[in-house]
Formats: structure tokens, C-alpha cells, sequence
């Protein structure tokens, strides 16, 4: 069957129901603020234990990503994230479900070229684009002498 791109493109607008934008950008963010909620609400239960901002801080991102790699692996956070989509992308839960989902999806091939080969396959291009646009910028402040 061959198509023309023209001929693919009507048969996918046929078949394809329209997204609710609306609707979609309201759970996206009362998702991702509810994430950044319980942020706030697990950085303040730290503090309250005794430890400084700084220290604090760290272990609520901890924290966040730890529950993050549970859910995925109890397969609760992509239920979540079908009805949330970005909402859940953007926090560091998002960063956490994009190592752990693969890691759990490709174990059947083993610990080192299963898990370990394919923990970063969603992750990696982020990183390794996010680094590279935080020396870009940083050697932007440094010629510019901020």
C-alpha cells in the first residue's frame, strides 16, 4: 500500500481525536504543582528533623526521586503521567521516571546490557544536551565578565 504523504496525513487526521487542551494544561498543572507541593511538604518535614536548608534540601530531592523509582516500578507513575503528561515530565520525579522506567524495562536482558546499557536512553540526550548548554552559558557569563 503505498501512500502519498498527503494520502497519510488525511488517514492519520481521520483516525486521530482531537486532544482537550484545556483540560489537558489544567492537569498538567495541578499534577506538577501537586509534585512541587509535596516538595515543599517533604523539605519541611526535613527541617523539622534537624537538618540545615542546604542538607535539607538534598534529601528532599532524595526523597522525590526515590518515590519516583518506587511508583515506576510498582507501574503507578505512568498512570499518573497518561492523565497528567508534562505534568509530571518537568519535576525531578519526571528526570527519575526517565532512568528508572527503561532500567526496569530492559532487565529481562540483564544487569549490564539490559539495565545499565539502557537506563539513559531517555535521560542521556537530556543530559547530555543540558550540559552542554550550561558551559555554552557559562562561557557566555565568563567572555561577558557577569
Amino acid at each position: 500500500m503505498d501512500l502519498t504523504p498527503q494520502e497519510y496525513e488525511q488517514m492519520v487526521n481521520e483516525q486521530s481525536k482531537p486532544s482537550p487542551l484545556l483540560r489537558d494544561m489544567v492537569w498538567a498543572f495541578v499534577v506538577g504543582g501537586g509534585i512541587c507541593t509535596l516538595g515543599q511538604v517533604i523539605l519541611e518535614f526535613w527541617k523539622k528533623t534537624g537538618l540545615n536548608e542546604k542538607d535539607a534540601a538534598a534529601a528532599t530531592s532524595i526523597t522525590l526521586i526515590g518515590l519516583a523509582a518506587l511508583l515506576t516500578g510498582l507501574h503507578v507513575y505512568e498512570k499518573i503521567a497518561k492523565h497528567a503528561g508534562a505534568g509530571t515530565l518537568v519535576p525531578i520525579t519526571g528526570f527519575s521516571n526517565s532512568v528508572a522506567s527503561p532500567a526496569l524495562e530492559f532487565k529481562s536482558e540483564g544487569l549490564i546490557l539490559g539495565t545499565a546499557a539502557k537506563m539513559f536512553i531517555i535521560a542521556g540526550p537530556v543530559l547530555v544536551y543540558g550540559i552542554g548548554a550550561s558551559i555554552v552559558y557559562g562561557m557566555i557569563l565568563v567572555f561577558l565578565g557577569v
